[in-house]
C-alpha cells in the first residue's frame, strides 16, 4: 500500500479533536473541502442542505441508517426538474451534467474505514473482500480512511458481480467481471461474435481490448486454435486471465499487455471499442466513453497492418453515438477508407436492455433507434 502522504487527506473536528483521514476515491474525486460529523439524529432535510453546499458528512451512526439517508438524499435530488432538450445531443449533455451533479451531491455522505477494511459502525457489513478486490491487500500500518457511501455500495455490488458472475449463453457459462472492468451484461455484442461466420483458414485471432476476456473465450469455444487477447488495464488483464483459466481456455488464449494490437498478423482481429466518443468522468468509465474516438481511430488506422492475407477485422460498434449527434456515419466510413480497408459485410442486432423501451429515459429516442453492428472489414486491394 502507498504511504499516507501519497493519498489525499481531509481534516475534521470531532468533540474538540482534529482528525486527519485518508481519502479514497476510485473515481478520482477530490475530498470535500469541509467535513462535519453526522449521525442518526440528523434529518434528511438538514443533510441535504449541507451536501448541496458541498459539505461532507462523515457518518458516525448506524450503517443501515446511513443507507436509508442516502436513499432520502437521492429522492430529493431527483425532484429537480430536468431542463427541456431541443435535440438528442442536448439531451445527452444535460443528462451527463445531471448525472455529475447528482454524483457530487450523493457522494458527500462518507463512511469511515479502518486500516483492515472494517467499518467501525453499528450493523455494518463485512466489506473486506470487496475492498481487497478494489484496493489490494490491507495494510495494518496504514491510517484510517473514508470514502463515499455511494462508492462503497458500488464496491459491494461489484464484489457480488464478481462472485456470482454474468451468464453468457454463447458460452453456456459465466464470466466474472472485476471491479472497474466492463461487465458483459449487454449480450448483443457477444451474440454477434458467436454467430458470425469465421474466416477460412483461421489460425490466429487477436481480441483487441479484451476486458473480461469474454470475446476471446467465445472465439476459443468456436474452435479458434490460438487467440491473443490484449488490454492495457492491469485489472482487465488479471480479470481476463482468471476467466479464461476458469473456463479452461488457457492453452488456446494468451493474454498480453498492449495498447491495441500485439506484434504480428492474424487471420481475424476483433475489437469492441467504447461506443460513446465523450470524456469519461471517472477512470472506470473508460470502458464506455472513448474521448475523440481514440480507440476506434487507432483500431481502424492499424488494422490493415495486422491482418494476414485474406484476413478479416471484426469491428463491433453501436450507432448510439450517431443518434445522439456525437459521431456521424460518414466519420466511420471515412475512417475505414483512410485505414486502407473495405467493408466485406455487416451483421446488425437490436438492443434488449430495458432502457431501450423506457420512454421516461432522457435518452430514449436514441436508445430506441440504436443498432449494434459487427462490421466485417478487409484490407483494400492495392
Amino acid at each position: 500500500m502507498a504511504p499516507m502522504n501519497e493519498f489525499p487527506t481531509f481534516a475534521l473536528s470531532d468533540a474538540g479533536v482534529t482528525h486527519v483521514l485518508r481519502w479514497r476515491s476510485e473515481a478520482g474525486v477530490p475530498p470535500p473541502k469541509r467535513v462535519v460529523v453526522a449521525d442518526d439524529t440528523m434529518t434528511a432535510d438538514a443533510a441535504y442542505r449541507l451536501v448541496c453546499e458541498g459539505t461532507g458528512l462523515l457518518w458516525r451512526g448506524d450503517f443501515q441508517n446511513a443507507r436509508q439517508l442516502l436513499q432520502a438524499l437521492n429522492r430529493r435530488a431527483e425532484r429537480r426538474r430536468p431542463k427541456p432538450a431541443a435535440t438528442p445531443l442536448d439531451a445527452f449533455h444535460l443528462h451527463r451534467q445531471a448525472q455529475a451533479q447528482r454524483a457530487r451531491t450523493l457522494g458527500m455522505l462518507l463512511i469511515p474505514l479502518d486500516a483492515d477494511y472494517t467499518i467501525p459502525l453499528r450493523r455494518a457489513p463485512d466489506v473486506q473482500a470487496a475492498c481487497e478486490e478494489a484496493y489490494g491487500p490491507a495494510d495494518a500500518d496504514a491510517s484510517a480512511s473514508a470514502l463515499s457511501l455511494r462508492e462503497l455500495l458500488g464496491l459491494i455490488g461489484a464484489h457480488e458481480w464478481r462472485r456470482k458472475g454474468v451468464e453468457i449463453p454463447a458460452l453456456n457459462a459465466r464470466i466474472h467481471p472485476y471491479y472497474g472492468v466492463f461487465s458483459p451484461v449487454r449480450g448483443e455484442y457477444v451474440d454477434l461474435v458467436a454467430r458470425a461466420t469465421l474466416p477460412p483458414s483461421l489460425d490466429v485471432a487477436f481480441d483487441v481490448g479484451t476486458g473480461t476476456g469474454v470475446l476471446a473465450a467465445v472465439l476459443a469455444s468456436r474452435g479458434v486454435k490460438r487467440v491473443i487477447a490484449t488490454d492495457q488495464d492491469p485489472r482487465a488483464l488479471a480479470c481476463a486471465r482468471e476467466n479464461l483459466e476458469r473456463l479452461g481456455y488457457t492453452a488456446q488464449v494468451d493474454v498480453a499487455e498492449a495498447d491495441l494490437f500485439p506484434p504480428g498478423r492474424a487471420s481475424l482481429v476483433v475489437c469492441n471499442p467504447p461506443w460513446v466518443p465523450a470524456r469519461p468522468s471517472s477512470p472506470i468509465e473508460h470502458a464506455v466513453f472513448d474521448p475523440d474516438s481514440r480507440m476506434l481511430r487507432g483500431f481502424l488506422a492499424g488494422l490493415a497492418d495486422h491482418l494476414a492475407p485474406g484476413g478479416e477485422g471484426w469491428l463491433i460498434l453501436s450507432d448510439f453515438a450517431e443518434h445522439l449527434g456525437l459521431r456521424s456515419r460518414d466519420f466511420l466510413l471515412d475512417a475505414i477508407t483512410n485505414g486502407g480497408l473495405e467493408v466485406a459485410g455487416r451483421d446488425d442486432i437490436r438492443p434488449r436492455h430495458p432502457k431501450a423501451s423506457d420512454p421516461s429515459d432522457p435518452l430514449f429516442r436514441a436508445r430506441a433507434a440504436e443498432v449494434t453492428s459487427l462490421w466485417r472489414l478487409k484490407a483494400r486491394a492495392a
